[in-house]
């Protein structure tokens, strides 16, 4: 039985949540992978349709060295194609640690008795956002615990103040939320701010791992977790995040998890997840943890590609818990969003002096510790596109208008000359004389290849008016 959305229930029909653990085992043990079967689901996925359940097991199941690498060339040409060779930068801000839940794996969890528990006032959250708009960045995702004082309310105050700081050029003009799910009068509140996408991580959508991880708190209600962005969609919040902590369950499982929630929110609400993420466990204060279902470098590279091939219009985003050099590789793979010079410490940005880590400050292990120039530069010598765009937001492409231009691949056509703009804007503003060089032949070569000769003067003639001080023009 599927599940039903809360408006459309019947009293006689019974609520069920859409995951159901022996259907998706199902699907992984009773479907056979070959080679043939492998370069099938490639090319469906290539031609830009979704794939099924099974033909995600027939990927999740290969093995042999030569279907892997099929399937990660595919995903490298499914987000050229989709996405071009851009990638979007942004930052996570955290604005509190108080935290009423107790998750094994979080270094915020209740009973952690030496987490230092802190929440940024006004001032404070101003001088964290004056410092990341002086290093160059446009898009934030808020972070708050899950705890009683972070109300709906105060959430919403929090995005206002976010827009409201200028230094410079600088600005915040996407705000995005990772927070506690809410009822949908408190989603409605949160979505008036203006915000971005609500990120809600399901952590495992399996039951009984679920109930071991989650010992305390609001969030040991699996199914009500499961359920928020129901409730999201319900308010009229239409850009939602999804996601899982790889390492708490078999990884195989989690991802025909994402997929299958993925189907549920097409297929209610004809709006998929505007993002999926997939973090991997790191080190946290106090981690102690059974390291059976920890994922390897090989099959998080894997699982990462197969993703790309299921889901080929969202976005998806990799986090500064990975190590640089692995980023570094993974990101061909369908990656179209990363975090650079990540903080996690309350108030880490306006510090001026680099401190080693202190995990009872902080939520789990930031492992790569690079500058967003440092970031950038890498990307731009890999001849990428650094973006800090945020024009589909603004311009109301989000919800089923975003699935109109994503879906069958449209959104590269804005995405490029986007992404292309918000770099000028960086390489004019922020960035050193050898970053700038190396970035303006990034933005040369990356027009040249433009077919559309209209567009191609369109965006010559932005660039100019960027040159001589104009901002945030989008297409």
């Amino acid at each position: 039985m599927k599940f039903i959305p809360q408006k459309y229930a019947l009293p006689d029909v019974p609520m069920k949540p859409f995951i159901d653990e022996n259907e998706i085992w199902n699907f992984i043990q009773s479907t056979i992978s070959t080679k043939e079967e492998v370069q099938k689901v490639i090319a469906k996925s290539l031609s830009k349709q979704r794939l099924s359940l099974s033909e995600v097991a027939v990927l999740v199941n290969a093995t042999d060295k030569e279907s892997i690498e099929a399937i990660k060339e595919g995903a490298r040409t499914l987000k050229k194609n989709v996405y071009g060779n851009r990638i979007v930068l942004f930052a996570p801000l955290y604005i509190g640690n108080e935290c009423q839940n107790n998750c094994s794996y979080c270094g915020f969890r209740v009973s952690n008795k030496e987490a230092e528990r802190k929440t940024l006032n006004e001032k404070e959250i101003i001088k964290e956002i004056e410092a990341l708009e002086e290093n160059g960045q446009k898009r934030l995702v808020l972070v708050y615990g899950e705890h009683k004082n972070y109300s709906p309310e105060y959430i919403a105050k929090t995005v206002k103040l976010a827009y409201s700081v200028k230094k410079g050029n600088g600005e915040i003009r996407r705000v995005n939320i990772n927070a506690a799910p809410m009822d949908i009068e408190g989603f409605k509140i949160v979505k008036e701010a203006g915000i971005g996408t609500f990120q809600i991580f399901q952590e495992t959508y399996h039951p009984e791992a679920y109930q071991k991880y989650h010992l305390g708190g609001k969030k040991a209600n699996f199914e009500n977790r499961l359920t928020s962005l129901d409730r999201a969609q319900e308010a009229g919040l239409d850009d939602v995040g999804i996601g899982v902590l790889f390492g708490l369950y078999d990884w195989r499982y989690e991802v025909l998890a994402l997929v299958r929630h993925t189907n549920h929110l097409e297929a209610c609400y004809n709006v998929g997840p505007h993002t999926i993420s997939f973090p991997r466990i790191t080190d946290s204060a106090s981690l102690d943890l059974d390291t059976k279902y920890f994922v390897s470098d090989e099959d998080f590279t894997k699982l990462i590609a197969i993703l790309r091939l299921a889901v080929p219009y969202t976005g998806m985003i990799l986090t500064a818990r990975e190590p640089a050099k692995l980023r570094n590789e993974i990101i061909q793979y369908g990656v179209s969003q990363i975090d650079g010079g990540t903080k996690i410490e309350l108030g880490g940005y306006s510090k001026t002096l680099n401190e080693n880590q202190n995990l009872n400050k902080e939520q789990f292990k930031v492992n790569d510790e690079r500058s967003l120039s440092e970031i950038i530069n890498e990307l731009l010598e890999s001849e990428m596109i650094p973006s800090f765009c945020t024009a589909c937001y603004r311009v109301g492409r989000t919800g089923e208008h975003f699935m109109e231009f994503s879906v069958p691949g449209f959104i590269k056509k804005f995405c490029t000359p986007n992404a292309i703009l918000t770099l000028a804007e960086y390489l004019i503003d922020y960035a050193d004389e050898e970053i700038a060089e190396k970035g303006w032949k990034v933005v040369h070569k990356n027009i040249e290849e433009i077919e559309n000769t209209t567009l191609k003067k369109s965006l010559l003639a932005k660039i100019e008016k960027v040159k001589l001080g104009e901002r945030d023009l989008i297409y």
